[in-house]
């Protein structure tokens, strides 16, 4: 049964003037493994984080690193999950997808309960 499901969009250009401005924004959203993705992916990263806490409907201060976007080894992004998160997600499937082109990055979380 579907929980909750996220979607959230970025605006690359915007994003890459975020972080230019305010470097500490960096280390403060991604991990160091995410901080090596080029701008297009750390946009599509962002949005997959702002979904999933819409998925959840949590929205009261997680921290930014206890959800980390990966490649699995197919290449399909999929999350990694600790601290708070991992109590939220709590045993539940959550499916995600990415995408960037023209300016646009954007994320889509769904969160699955059996």
């Amino acid at each position: 049964m579907i929980d909750g499901i996220g979607i959230d969009v970025v605006d690359i250009e915007r994003f890459k003037s975020s972080i230019e401005r305010t470097p500490g924004l960096l280390t403060k959203l991604f991990t160091e493994a995410e901080q090596t993705k080029p701008i297009n992916s750390l946009a599509a990263r962002f949005a997959a984080k702002e979904a999933l806490y819409k998925a959840l409907n949590a929205g009261r201060g997680l921290h930014w690193h206890d959800a980390e976007v990966i490649n699995l080894e197919s290449g399909k992004p999929a999350f990694l999950f600790r601290g708070e998160i991992a109590d939220l997600v709590d045993g539940a499937t959550v499916h995600l997808s990415l995408s960037h082109d023209a300016g646009i990055a954007s994320a889509m979380v769904i969160v699955e309960r059996s």
